[in-house]
């Protein structure tokens, strides 16, 4: 798999879809502005494998497939939130009893949590990812949650360089949250510039993951 390749294409796709293209950078910015609900919708135009990115538009459609896809991510993320519930209730109500060793315990129990949840999350991402695609190659909600589907697709593409694929997403997540950390502290345009960036960002881990599912030849 050739990662840098990868990279380069969604970096280009991105770049032939905002620059010098105001208008439709302006309605992804406004799309990102209305709870991002419209712009997960239009990013699952992108996950589709639409090429060159579509136009924003029919956004009665990009707000439906928005909630749809916000609420398939809540669904997946659910025993995250459980988890991390459970294990707060009981720090806290260890913390909250007074006792010096209890509050000792609390805390250990509150930094285990952190780690628990980080370790789910990152375990779910790696199926919800594919599950995302599937709902926008199908239309069908159930496609989202078709776990073994879900795990043959990740077996064609390999587990080793499906993950090694997700750490070079991460290092450019990284990358981008850098030079948004530095854009942030221009002030008041610092959030302006934030703001614009939201919709290209999204356009390329979308595109990315989207190159990512192909490679299955699913």
């Amino acid at each position: 798999m050739d990662y840098g390749s990868m990279v380069g294409d969604s970096f280009a796709y991105v770049k032939e879809a905002v620059l010098g293209k105001w208008m439709k950078w302006v309605m992804l910015i406004i799309a990102t502005v209305l709870l991002m609900i419209p712009l997960m919708g239009y990013a699952l135009k992108v996950l589709r494998g639409e090429t060159p990115a579509p136009e924003v538009e029919d956004w009665g459609t990009l707000f439906i497939d928005g909630i749809k896809y916000m609420i398939i991510a809540i669904i997946w993320l659910l025993p995250v939130y459980i988890v991390m519930g459970i294990l707060m209730v009981i720090g806290f109500g260890a913390a909250m009893t007074g006792d010096e060793s209890a509050d000792l315990a609390g805390m250990g129990i509150m930094a285990i949590d952190m780690i628990v949840v980080a370790i789910l999350a990152v375990i779910i991402a790696l199926f919800m990812m594919i599950g995302v695609v599937r709902f926008a190659r199908t239309g069908s909600t159930g496609e989202a949650f078709n776990f073994s589907a879900i795990r043959a697709t990740i077996a064609k593409i390999g587990w080793v360089p499906y993950i090694i694929a997700l750490v070079v997403l991460m290092v450019c997540a990284a990358i981008f949250g850098i030079v948004m950390d530095i854009l942030m502290m221009i002030p008041i345009l610092g959030w302006l510039l934030y703001l614009c960036m939201i919709p290209p960002y999204m356009l390329f881990v979308s595109r990315y993951i989207c190159q990512l599912y192909d490679s299955a030849g699913a």
